[in-house]
């Protein structure tokens, strides 16, 4: 089952990520953390498909994308930094294993946020996000996704890690179990993780090493 819809507006988030709004396709329901394979509806790409992280609510009037551009792949990334509003776009059914089981640590790598933002926007919006905690990680400071705003609605308990840079207020070098049990609280039982696969199997292998059953363990690799 596929549909057609509309970009609304495109633009720059940061250096190469791109915040996308769509029209939203008639009786589109999916739940915050899900994805879903988009298409670009023009020759050569219309059998090009992509998954990518609904940002927005379900209960929004439009939908929006947050996504990380690779341009060295000549694939749908690369295209969408030349789309424009009013071009086409292929949306298929949404799916995808994260959701929202309890209070918890959200650990991301990169563009493994995106179904963090939606998650924590719905708990925002139910007045449910205190005490839950985000652990990004990301090379430079440049990368990180939603900086500001991630800033405002969680205070401290936004946690930046930085791979290629030594900032003072960031966390440096990698996730590492002495970093998890640092920002661990008894309050939360989840750990959320998300991003690319080397760091999905480091960040559950030292999630193991501090005895997190799993069962408490929400993932999705992209």
């Amino acid at each position: 089952m596929s549909q057609i819809t509309k970009i609304k507006s495109i633009e720059h988030l940061t250096h190469d990520v791109l915040h996308v709004v769509l029209d939203r396709p008639e009786g589109l329901n999916y739940i915050p953390g899900q994805a879903v394979d988009i298409a670009l509806n023009k020759p050569e790409w219309s059998e090009k498909k992509n998954c990518f992280t609904f940002t927005s609510l379900p209960e929004d009037d439009d939908i929006e994308f947050t996504i990380k551009t690779y341009p060295e792949h000549h694939g749908i990334t690369n295209e969408l930094l030349s789309s424009k509003p009013g071009d086409e776009v292929i949306i298929y059914k949404p799916f995808g294993d994260i959701s929202f089981k309890g209070a918890g640590i959200f650990i991301a790598g990169g563009a493994g946020v995106t179904p963090f933002i939606a998650i924590l926007k719905n708990l925002e919006k139910q007045n449910k996000l205190e005490g839950n905690k985000l652990i990004f990680a990301n090379k430079r400071k440049e990368d990180i996704i939603l900086e500001n705003h991630f800033n405002s609605v969680l205070g401290k308990n936004f946690i930046n890690i930085l791979s290629d840079e030594d900032l003072e207020g960031y966390e440096h070098g990698y996730i590492s179990p002495e970093l998890i049990r640092k920002y661990a609280d008894e309050h939360l039982k989840y750990y959320y993780v998300c991003g690319p696969p080397p760091m999905m199997t480091a960040v559950e292998a030292h999630l193991k090493t501090l005895g997190i059953a799993e069962e408490f363990i929400v993932k999705e690799g992209f």
